[in-house]
């Protein structure tokens, strides 16, 4: 009959892979306790958790889950880091840290349900973390905006430059519109013409009268005939 605490263990396993995001393994033999301690210190800001485990009931576990892969890779003392933060993250602190204590030793994993080999998890810690990612996006988002920004300002300073130009063009309007204003002076200068050829023609006028009793005389004359 199997042992109720290695069952409840065995669950605990179980439970712990299907609720993390990725499972790293890795051989600390070598290690002290004070350096594991340092290791799970470093592994806090990716949210992982780093447990020694043993080989027979994390071979259990694994089976139960669907990683019947990693069963091989239980040789040796066995810690298990559950991440259940960024994967990138985590794998990269193992790594750090196995640069200054080669006695650790990442054998492989598991991360979005896949089976990954140790190279597999060293090309993990090479990529770029999610902060970094996010912190990329981030300018992406502000620059995209602030390219919006420019393109909304751009029609509004157009329509300030034109509103500008306007305003200096106005004053100079009344000028031109200056030769407009002559046109009765010079229909005034032409008034006194209009009166100097009239005063000529009155004073004409006494020839023709003249001419005109020529024709009375005659008609005086004619009687005495």
């Amino acid at each position: 009959m199997p042992n109720a605490s290695n069952v409840a263990e065995v669950e605990a396993i179980k439970g712990r892979l299907e609720g993390s995001v990725a499972a790293l393994l890795t051989e600390y033999r070598g290690l002290k306790v004070a350096e594991l301690g340092e290791l799970r210190a470093s592994l806090r800001g990716s949210s992982t958790e780093y447990r020694v485990l043993k080989n027979t009931l994390t071979s259990i576990a694994v089976r139960q889950a669907g990683y019947e892969d990693l069963v091989g890779l239980l040789q040796g003392p066995t810690a298990v880091a559950f991440v259940h933060g960024d994967p990138v993250q985590a794998a990269k602190d193992l790594a750090e840290f196995a640069r200054s204590h080669p006695a650790l030793i990442v054998k492989g994993g598991v991360l979005d349900g896949k089976v990954l080999g140790a190279d597999e998890v060293r090309r993990l810690a090479t990529l770029e973390s999610r902060e970094v990612l996010l912190a990329r996006l981030a300018g992406l988002l502000q620059a995209s905006a602030q390219q919006t920004v420019n393109l909304l300002a751009a029609p509004l300073r157009q329509v300030a430059t034109m509103t500008a130009a306007l305003r200096d063009k106005t004053p100079g309007e009344p000028a031109e519109a200056a030769p407009a204003e002559e046109a009765p002076a010079a229909e005034t200068a032409a008034a006194p013409e209009a009166g100097e050829a009239s005063a000529a023609e009155a004073a004409a006028t006494p020839d023709g009268a003249e001419t005109t009793d020529t024709p009375a005389a005659e008609a005086t004359d004619q009687p005495e005939e």
